[in-house]
């Protein structure tokens, strides 16, 4: 069983940068991870995800430049850099966790998930 823990959200002008992390309790080493976002109203849509290794990443291109996946194995943390923030990056975030060995990006290949944290970029 995995447990995931989001944190890092809060509330940003528009230029500025948050950092989140993904805290993973159970084995998700081998896992591939992944950073979704779900916007008021709207479908919950792909972020950025990274392979077990750290090795290969893929990004949404509205967040590409701007947002950086990285994972960190020996504490069980992903993080997800947002440089840049838009309004349009408001959302609530999710990390996920799926037992991939490539880089997917559909929610459906993602087996665990978290609570979700809030990010809000202001004008």
């Amino acid at each position: 069983q995995v447990q995931l823990v989001e944190s890092g959200g809060g509330l940003v002008q528009a230029g500025g940068s948050l950092r989140l992390s993904c805290a993973a309790s159970g084995r998700t080493f081998s896992y591939c991870m992944g950073w979704f976002r779900q916007a008021p109203g709207k479908e919950r849509e792909f972020v950025a995800a990274i392979s077990w290794s750290g090795g290969s990443t893929d990004y949404v291109d509205s967040v590409k430049d701007r947002f950086t996946i990285s994972r960190d194995n020996a504490k069980n943390t992903v993080y997800l850099q947002m440089n840049s923030l838009k309004p349009e990056d408001t959302a609530v975030y999710y990390c996920a966790a799926g037992p991939s060995t490539l880089v997917v990006t559909t929610q459906y290949e993602y087996t665990y998930w978290g609570q979700g944290t809030q990010v809000t970029v202001s004008s």
